[in-house]
């Protein structure tokens, strides 16, 4: 018979309106009987919450579920660092905590960035200085998610700052001040 291990697993959902968190424990039982199972977010610039979970399963949580806006009133989830803690009763001995950086807005402008560029269009010395500073850009935001998986998040929310800095100049700039190529 297995012990109790409380793990989470982040599911990407591929859209900015929805967080994907299941639940990766190890139960005693295979069908267990767990009391009060509850997970408690702190998302970037907002209180935490709790909210009942769902054992054994994916839970999709959008800014309602995270008390950010009201029900019919659903926005996309703020990047940056969120907190997660999920217990069991009793609560005290019975939790895991974890730390992740959510860059999934910053993702869709990068790839909106990138599919905006016209390749076919471009000369190569312009083709090759926009792909250096998206995967610059790329770079970085692996390098803010490795920081937040590694619990150190001012780090991950410094490398998240670069990155979103780069792309916007990127962005304003078409292309990267590149009067050439089509963005």
């Amino acid at each position: 018979m297995a012990d109790l291990k409380l793990d989470l697993l982040f599911v990407p959902t591929y859209t900015v309106m929805t967080l994907g968190v299941m639940d990766a424990s190890v139960y005693p039982d295979p069908d267990p009987i767990v009391a009060n199972p509850l997970l408690t977010i702190t998302p970037p610039g907002f209180p935490p919450v709790s909210i009942p979970f769902v054992i054994q399963e994916l839970n999709l949580l959008d800014s309602t579920d995270l008390e950010i806006t009201e029900l019919g009133g659903e926005l996309p989830l703020p990047d940056g660092i969120y907190y997660f803690r999920y217990s069991i009763e009793p609560a005290s001995t019975n939790f895991v905590e974890k730390t992740i950086v959510r860059v999934d807005n910053l993702q869709e402008k990068f790839d909106n960035a990138f599919m905006g560029l016209d390749f076919m269009e471009c000369d190569s010395s312009i083709k090759k200085q926009a792909t250096v500073q998206l995967n610059t850009v790329y770079l970085l935001m692996q390098g803010a998610i490795a920081a937040a998986n590694n619990c150190a998040p001012d780090q991950a929310v410094k490398l998240y700052t670069q990155a979103d800095k780069m792309l916007n100049k990127f962005l304003a700039n078409g292309c990267g001040g590149m009067s050439k190529c089509s963005c």
